[in-house]
């Protein structure tokens, strides 16, 4: 099944995001997680892809995979392309094909000083513009709240978003944010520029201290008094850091859904226990 399909029915989704283990014998741990997210009953799952090639782009395959054929949840592969060409561009899309694979995230991915990028693509519409030529994915794009870091701008970022839909993306998952009216804002930008697919808020649950250090320094999501309040509160405190961060993102959750947004994707980091707590927190609203 398609993944803008689901829209279509006006139907609002549950996703979750996983990404593949490092080393083969944590295999065995990511079966554990998709057990569980898999009982709660998704529309999709997503799974991360690795830049550069190598054994992790392999089993990101092998995951989507199982999820679709054992599980019997759709997969979306992410699918970067800055450090790859047309001719491994066409392989990867000729695997899927054979598993039954039909949905893609596109990404243009990190530039990072570890691998060399290729000129084929530099830009997720290009890719997607690319694959739709000669194949019949479904393809998804990702989307920034609050500008892409290397956005010149509100303005500038809201045309490249549009470019990605026109070459084809017919679904948007955003990146994480911590401040719903963050989302609205963003949203209401997209709408006035002529940008009318679905775009499903990502949401990550923060429950450790060393995560938080790490969003800090990675990413461009801004935290509200709120949230900041809880973390210097709690931070020394494990388990109450965690208690008081699953009730931070559950309340943003509900806060979404009472604005009607399309759907909810998780970024799990690979916790299933996170997973099933905010899905618990709101069974009777979806």
């Amino acid at each position: 099944m398609k993944i803008a399909d689901i829209y279509k029915q006006n139907k609002r989704s549950l996703s979750f995001e996983i990404f593949p283990p490092k080393k083969d014998e944590e295999l065995r741990s990511i079966d554990e997680t998709l057990e569980v997210l898999c009982e709660l009953d998704p529309d999709f799952i997503s799974v991360t892809f690795g830049a550069g090639g190598g054994s992790n782009c392999n089993r990101t395959i092998e995951i989507a995979k199982k999820i679709k054929h054992r599980y019997g949840v759709e997969p979306v592969v992410h699918l970067t392309s800055l450090h790859y060409d047309r001719e491994e561009i066409d392989e990867f899309a000729r695997v899927m094909e054979a598993e039954g694979i039909e949905n893609i995230l596109a990404l243009r991915g990190d530039r990072t000083p570890k691998l060399r990028e290729k000129n084929d693509f530099t830009h997720a519409s290009d890719l997607i513009s690319y694959l739709s030529e000669n194949h019949d994915f479904c393809f998804l794009g990702a989307c920034y709240p609050e500008c892409h870091p290397e956005s010149d701008g509100k303005i500038s970022d809201i045309k490249g978003l549009r470019k990605k839909v026109e070459a084809g993306a017919e679904v948007l998952l955003s990146q994480l944010f911590f401040d719903n009216e963050k989302f609205y804002g963003f949203c209401e930008q997209c709408r006035i520029a002529g940008i009318d697919v679905p775009i499903i808020p990502g949401i990550m649950p923060v429950i450790n201290a060393a995560q938080i250090k790490r969003m800090l320094s990675l990413c461009n999501a801004s935290f509200p008094d709120r949230f900041t309040r809880i973390v210097r509160k709690y931070e020394d405190r494990k388990e109450a850091l965690f208690d008081a961060g699953m009730s931070y993102v559950t309340s943003q959750v509900i806060d979404l859904l009472a604005s009607d947004i399309p759907g909810i994707h998780i970024y799990t980091m690979n916790n299933p226990v996170v997973a099933r707590r905010i899905c618990e927190g709101i069974c009777h609203l979806v």
